[in-house]
């Protein structure tokens, strides 16, 4: 797995994902339980964007400097912002997932940061060791590309044909092996994911929903990494890309949480993404797509989605 980035900047790129999360950790204590307005889910959404954005003109500078090449540097940022980009589109579906977690759990919005925090270091850690070991696939078999190039197209369709439709959680077969293993509060406790009930320790919701979330994580890891690895086959980028997506997550949840009837095309235009990466996977020996294209049809995909999802009505446009 070959990578264009130095070993300081993988060093540098450790310390910061650190540093943000240990700020976030400690302005969440700080807060305590609390519910999380618009107005400051918006703040931290842009703090998040803006240190990705920072991050992405230190790695042309490092790529330039290591390398002395100003067009490989502009390559490599330009796959950074791609990745960033789909990742961040992709955790749409993801976001919505976890509204409907919650609002069946009657989670409190004061508790449901703190799940998302915890969600979003288990997402990092499971997220890389899912970077590495697909890298490692894609440089030993070379066919694999084409085996994720079909999974995000039949991903995509699946995901264009369930689009507009309610989950069905009562039947779902992950809540109901939860609930069979472990017996569970009818109450919350605060924060606490575990409490007493007739001298026994049980677990609160708040443990059922967290496992919901890791679970649904899992699922999404499956279809977003793929997806970027038809941008680019460095790790670094891959990783690095898929990582400040996912930090900016918590912010995004609660941003999006309050403006989510206003773009129900949204997953429509996220299968048509995932169908054209995928068809650019599967064709990547017969016809490699400069990053620009690929760019430049992501964001167009999701400025049609969002510009007809606010023009047409959520009943015209779901039928």
């Amino acid at each position: 797995m070959e990578t264009s980035a130095p070993l300081w900047l993988w060093i540098t790129f450790a310390a910061i994902v650190l540093a943000s999360l240990f700020v976030d950790f400690v302005v969440l204590k700080k807060q305590g339980a609390h519910d999380i307005g618009v107005k400051e889910a918006l703040n931290w959404s842009l703090i998040w964007i803006g240190l990705s954005f920072v991050f992405n003109a230190l790695l042309w500078w490092a790529v330039k400097d290591h390398t002395g090449s100003s067009e490989l540097a502009n390559t490599k940022s330009l796959e950074f912002l791609t990745g960033y980009l789909i990742e961040k589109s992709l955790a749409v579906d993801n976001i919505f997932v976890f509204l409907m977690i919650f609002t069946y759990f009657a989670v409190p919005n004061a508790y449901q940061k703190r799940v998302l925090m915890i969600g979003i270091i288990g997402a990092i850690v499971l997220r890389t060791v899912m970077i590495l070991v697909g890298g490692w696939l894609l440089s030993e078999f070379h066919w694999v590309l084409y085996v994720f190039g079909a999974f995000l197209v039949l991903t995509g369709i699946k995901m264009w044909w369930a689009a507009g439709k309610e989950p069905d959680l009562n039947n779902n077969p992950a809540l109901r092996l939860l609930r069979k293993w472990m017996p569970v509060s009818q109450n919350y406790d605060g924060e606490r994911f575990w409490t007493v009930e007739n001298g026994v320790k049980i677990a609160t919701p708040l443990l059922m929903v967290i496992s919901l979330i890791a679970l649904t994580d899992v699922i999404f890891a499956v279809d977003s990494i793929p997806a970027i690895f038809a941008i680019t086959s460095d790790p670094f980028i891959v990783l690095t890309s898929n990582v400040f997506a996912i930090l900016g997550l918590r912010a995004m949840y609660f941003l999006l949480a309050a403006v989510a009837d206003k773009f129900h095309l949204l997953n429509y235009g996220l299968a048509v993404i995932l169908m054209f990466i995928g068809a650019k996977m599967s064709l990547i020996d017969i016809y490699k797509m400069p990053v620009t294209v690929s760019l430049g049809v992501v964001v167009g995909i999701l400025a049609i989605t969002m510009v007809l999802s606010v023009r047409r009505a959520p009943g015209k446009a779901d039928t």
